[in-house]
């Protein structure tokens, strides 16, 4: 398949922070039952993917497959894709350590090479849906999905995308960026991310045939914590992330 150069420069990105990432979070978001985004509010609370038993899931951008173990324990038959074969090992050895299996591809979520209409759900939490073209991976969620399946990712707020001072690498209380024109941001580490304003989402499911379904802004608790280092205050005053659930009909 087909690798974009920014697909290849994540690559090589998540090769080499792979181990330090892990170190850093993969304790806090692999708790005891799947939660969403850098505050893991829980999907239980939540309630966007609901019952996966017996459903074909496909997960974007796995890391070390944190999410897809959670869901294979309740029932789903998955796939896990990332883009990195050090995520993937990681990944490996927490099925390992679970007792699970199901097969990790190794791949871009810009190109997957899997057939059309394989999946129930397909589903990403922050992962590929932030380090993959937009307008290349969800034409790819479509095709991949069956009819009447469900699309949902998380990732960062445009909210946080346009306060988000580079220079001083922090989320501002006021504008930092343009809201116009936002789709590819090369960060200071070396990876290139992604996002979109609100109607430039619509606008793209609904040419690549989905229908959204809900958009939720998930606003943790006055206790809440994370190890991603994004201030709890922020987050409770604006939305710092975005779930988007989108199907095909």
């Amino acid at each position: 398949m087909n690798v974009s150069d920014d697909a290849l420069r994540n690559r090589a990105h998540w090769d080499e922070t792979s181990a330090v990432y892990q170190e850093q979070h993969g304790e806090f978001i692999g708790g005891s039952e799947p939660a969403w985004g850098e505050w893991q509010i829980q999907e239980r609370e939540l309630g966007i993917l609901g019952d996966v038993a017996g459903k074909d899931v496909l997960e974007l951008g796995c890391g070390a497959a944190q999410w897809s173990i959670h869901l294979a324990r309740a029932g789903a038959r998955i796939v896990a894709l990332d883009n990195s074969a050090e995520q993937l090992a990681h990944a490996r050895r927490l099925m390992d350590e679970a007792g699970v299996d199901f097969p990790l591809v190794h791949g871009s979520a810009e190109a997957v090479a899997l057939p059309d209409a394989s999946f129930d759900i397909v589903f990403c939490d922050h992962g590929a849906m932030t380090f993959a073209d937009p307008f290349r991976t969800v034409p790819e969620a479509a095709r991949l999905l069956r009819p009447g399946g469900l699309f949902a990712f998380s990732m960062l707020s445009p909210f946080a995308w346009v306060c988000w001072d580079e220079g001083a690498d922090e989320v501002r209380t006021q504008l930092a960026g343009a809201y116009f024109g936002m789709h590819r941001e090369e960060t200071p580490d070396g990876a290139v991310q992604f996002n979109l304003p609100y109607g430039e989402w619509i606008r793209l499911f609904r040419h690549s045939g989905l229908v959204v379904e809900d958009l939720v802004e998930p606003q943790p608790g006055p206790e809440a914590r994370t190890t991603y280092g994004f201030p709890l205050d922020w987050a409770r005053r604006w939305p710092s992330e975005t779930i988007w659930k989108a199907r095909k009909p």
